[in-house]
Order: structure tokens, then sequence, then C-alpha cells
């Protein structure tokens, strides 16, 4: 079986599982044997392929510790009223006729704070999504403009691990890739926010939930002060202490206000981390004020592992090799971008994570970019495909993590429209430069 076949057999397995709504941990499971014997038969002996497999596997423990981490912030972020407050506060600032635009505006500010996509959707996503929850309204539209936000500032934070990464691996100064990040993204910055303003004004947001907002001092003590594990988070942020420590300490100032304000014992917040916060039943706020958890995490830490034992698999066999020679054909601007463009979608759907899209983008088409171009467009060029794309394949941890937080599922990535419309303006504007003037390829 040729290589590219079979990849392309793997990706439509995982295709059809999606869209069936089976577990994705299968399909992945069933790739990874179908790898491992066609590359056996290709003459590779299998303890390389197994290898390749384990060492690739590795790389994804710090970020499954990052997962179960957030897991258990957002519970205890529950249990001190940190979640309650902010949903609290928000339905008295947010204009309910404007929420999904609202959404997406408050999703990016904060994103450019924190400079994380899951923590931005673990914090004020689900906040966000509480207090749809029960509207008469789709809540994957709300989902598409929270996620679309917080990956605005995931692309251009000086904060963001992934514009550091970007920074680092093409050898540019990060604060050069920001000017041309901003540059790049103002025009699908404003399209999509018309998109979200007129999705806003056909799908206003009653928020039939405030008879149980009303309810939220009734369980929980709200004041400024149990918003301090998510202050704790931003300000750690902002002097670049490291996430986990970050996380850590969040969860320790939760734990703190969850005894002392909320009156929780600590063996109760200990079940809350690991098994996620909840009322009684009889409760109305139950239904809507439920999550997080270690062990809810676990199901997209095993999707995790087996994401990049595939990637690791591709990269080590060399299976993409033909998609580096068809990049080097590139003949206009354009078409490179749009090269870069299939490459970073492909890299996403196969590497399963953003880190691993970026790495393996990169790889694929640097030559082509440092023969041509410089290193600076190469970078813009990465924000602008890998970056972007990797949450909007279903089964990448960039999208899949925070579904699974905002509790939804795939339905979003329609209306995650700042998405694509970074890559779809950026290769419309190359277009228009080539009609202009002639292309310096040529």
């Amino acid at each position: 079986m040729n290589r590219l076949f079979s990849l392309f057999f793997c990706f439509f397995i995982l295709l059809f599982s999606v869209i069936q709504g089976y577990l994705i941990v299968y399909p992945l499971l069933l790739s990874l044997v179908i790898l491992i014997l066609n590359f056996a038969l290709q003459g590779f002996p299998v303890r390389d392929l197994i290898a390749m497999s384990f060492a690739s596997s590795q790389k994804a423990f710090p970020i499954i510790l990052i997962l179960l981490l957030i897991g258990g912030v957002t519970a205890v972020w529950m249990a001190a009223g940190t979640i309650p407050a902010l949903v609290y506060y928000g339905t008295q600032l947010i204009n309910p006729q404007y929420f999904i635009l609202s959404a997406f505006v408050l999703s990016s500010s904060i994103s450019v704070l924190l400079g994380t996509s899951f923590g931005t959707v673990s914090t004020v996503g689900v906040a966000l999504m509480i207090m749809v929850k029960g509207e008469d309204i789709n809540p994957h539209i709300v989902a598409g403009a929270i996620i679309a936000g917080a990956y605005f500032g995931d692309r251009c934070s000086p904060m963001s691990s992934s514009a550091n990464l970007v920074a680092s691996i093409t050898k540019t100064k990060l604060h050069k890739n920001i000017i041309a990040m901003i540059s790049t993204a103002w025009l699908p910055l404003m399209a999509s926010s018309l998109v979200y303003l007129i999705l806003s004004i056909s799908n206003p947001v009653e928020l039939k939930n405030s008879h149980l907002i009303s309810e939220i001092p009734t369980f929980f003590k709200i004041n400024p002060l149990v918003l301090l594990p998510a202050f704790a988070v931003i300000v750690l942020c902002l002097f670049k202490v490291e996430v986990k420590i970050t996380l850590l300490v969040s969860i320790g100032i939760g734990f703190v206000l969850g005894i002392l304000v909320q009156g929780y014992s600590f063996f109760q917040l200990m079940k809350f981390v690991l098994f996620g916060f909840n009322l009684e039943p009889r409760i109305n706020l139950s239904e809507v004020l439920t999550g997080g958890g270690i062990f809810a995490m676990l199901r997209v830490s095993i999707v995790v592992i087996l994401s990049t034992s595939l990637s690791g698999l591709i990269i080590g066999t060399k299976t993409l090799a033909t998609v580096e020679n068809l990049i080097k054909k590139a003949s206009s601007r354009s078409r490179l971008f749009l090269g870069t463009t299939i490459v970073g979608l492909a890299s996403a759907a196969f590497g399963c994570t953003q880190t691993l899209a970026i790495l393996m983008t990169h790889q694929l088409v640097k030559e082509k970019y440092q023969q041509r171009l410089d290193n600076y467009q190469l970078a813009t060029d990465i924000e602008n495909t890998a970056v972007v794309l990797s949450p909007l394949i279903p089964w990448n941890i960039a999208g899949l993590v925070p579904a699974t937080i905002l509790m939804t599922d795939s339905g979003f990535i329609p209306y995650a429209v700042y998405l694509y419309f970074i890559p779809l303006f950026n290769w419309v504007q190359f277009k228009l430069a080539e009609s202009k003037i002639k292309d310096k390829f040529e």
C-alpha cells in the first residue's frame, strides 16, 4: 500500500468517525496499527517503527499535565465561586442583543493577555457558555465565536507559546513577527466582527437563565475577592511564569477561597478536582454550574498520546517528502502561500496537535522560503496557516480540547470564521497583488 494512500485511508477513517460521533480514540488506534503494518511491509523494521511512535508520544506528556491541570482549575474555579462570579458580573456587562459579538471580542481581549487559547476557553469561555445554557440559540455559534477569539491571542500575543515557537524555529524576532501578524489580521478581524454582529442580531440572547443567575448569590458568596484565581492567572502570565506553575498557583488560591469563603472542606475540593464540580441535583443551578475535573480530561489525554505517536511515524518515515517536492515547484507568491496552507492543513490533520502542525509545516516549506523570500515571511505564513487551521481539525487537540472544555463538539467549526478568514484573506491579497505587478518569481 502506497504511503500517501495509507495516510489518506487513515484520514477518512478519522473523518468518518467524527461525522458518526464515534469516540476518536478507537479510529486513532486503528490508524496507528494500519500505518505500522503498512510501513513494516515496505521494509521498515517493526522495532524502529515502535521506537518512532514511542519517542514522539513522550513529547505529549508535558501537554497532558497541562490538560489535567486545566481540568482541575475549571472545577476549583467553580467551587471557589470564580466562574459563578464571572457569570454573575458578566450578565450585567454584556448586552444580550450583541452577545455573540461580545463573546468574540471578550475572548480575543483575554487571549491577548493570557497568550493561551486553552486558558481563555477554560475561564471566560466556560462562563460565557454557562450564560447561554438553555437558550434558544445554537450553542455551536457561541462556541465558535469563543474559540475563534481565543486563537486571536494564541496567534499574536507576546506570551503565546505558539508565537514563541514559530519565532524560535524560524530564527526571527518575536516583536517583528507580531507586527506582521497584526498587519495581516486586521481585515479578517473586521470581517469576522461583522459576521458575529450579524449573527448576534439574527440570534438575540434573552438570557433565560437570568432567574438562575439571580440564584448564584444564594449558593455562592459573590464578591471581587473570589476573582483572585483568575487575576492570578493574568498577572503570572504577564510576568511569563511557566503555565504549569501558574495553574497550580491558581488552584491553590481557589482551594483557600473554596474553604474560607465558600465553606467547602478540603476533601470536598479534592473530590471536585478529580471528578468535577457539581451541586445537588435538586438545585436548579446544578444544570449549568457543573464540569471540570481531572478525569474529564483523561479521554483527551489518550487522544494526545495516540496522535503524537501517529505524527512520529509520519515524520520518521518521511512520508510527506512528496508534498515537500510539490512545494518546491510553486511559481508565485500566491501559489506558495496556497501550498503552505495545504501543508498546514494536512499537518494539522495528521499531526493532531498545533505544535506538530507548526513543526511539520516548517520542515516541509522552509527551503522554498529561504530560496525565494525570507524567514520573517515564513514565520508570518506559518502563523496564518498551521496555527489557525489546527483548531479546525475536529481530532486535533487545538480544537478538541476547547470544544471539550466548552461542553460542545466539532459543530463549532463553521462559526469560527476568524480562523479560516485569516488564510483566505491573505491568499486573496496575494492574488490581487499579482494581478497588478509581475510576480517576482518569474
